[in-house]
């Protein structure tokens, strides 16, 4: 192989391309990397052992959260919120469905659209998940200072991509409370 060949060879390796720091370059933030890792493992954590008890993981999680924080979803409309794909989606709503903690409903204007609602038994899986992890939140902030949860709302919204973020603190202030659900939809 001549110098060339090498040249282009060593060129086209990923580890290659990878920027060499530049000495003007902060340092990465490992202390806040690696704390927002172990803090989400643990968070999720308490939801996943309540969760293996029915079979069903993060995904279904997250799918029934929504769900049952928005009755009347569409398909759509979760698709835009997860950013994932509708082939993701389709067995974990599968599940969920066959289960009997979520239906899927043609939409009331739109008869080709799918609506997703929680049943009794969706939206009292989802409460105990969110009730699991508020008792996280609620040690956690009787530990700090009483602006504690402002801070982390602020915090928590100002790491959402800018292009995402009005969007996403809409959503978040929108959601309604799960104990009016107590009804099958």
């Amino acid at each position: 192989m001549d110098s060339v060949s090498r040249r282009k060879a060593s060129e086209s390796h990923p580890v290659s391309r990878v920027a060499v720091p530049d000495a003007a370059e902060p340092e990465p933030m490992f202390d806040l990397i690696e704390l927002l890792f172990f803090a989400y493992r643990d968070f999720v954590g308490d939801a996943d052992r309540l969760l293996e008890n029915y079979g069903f993981g993060r995904a279904h999680h997250r799918v029934l959260h929504f769900v049952s924080r928005r009755p009347g979803l569409t398909i759509a409309e979760l698709l835009d919120i997860l950013k994932i794909t509708k082939q993701s989606l389709n067995r974990v709503l599968k599940e969920l469905r066959d289960k009997g903690y979520v239906e899927v409903r043609a939409g009331a204007i739109d008869r080709r659209q799918r609506q997703l609602f929680p049943t009794k038994t969706g939206v009292a899986l989802a409460l105990s998940i969110a009730r699991l992890q508020s008792q996280r939140f609620r040690r956690v902030f009787g530990q700090l200072q009483k602006s504690a949860r402002a801070d982390a709302i602020a915090f928590l919204l100002a790491m959402i991509d800018p292009a995402e973020r009005d969007k996403v603190a809409a959503l978040v202030s929108s959601g309604v409370r799960l104990k009016s659900l107590g009804r099958e939809p």
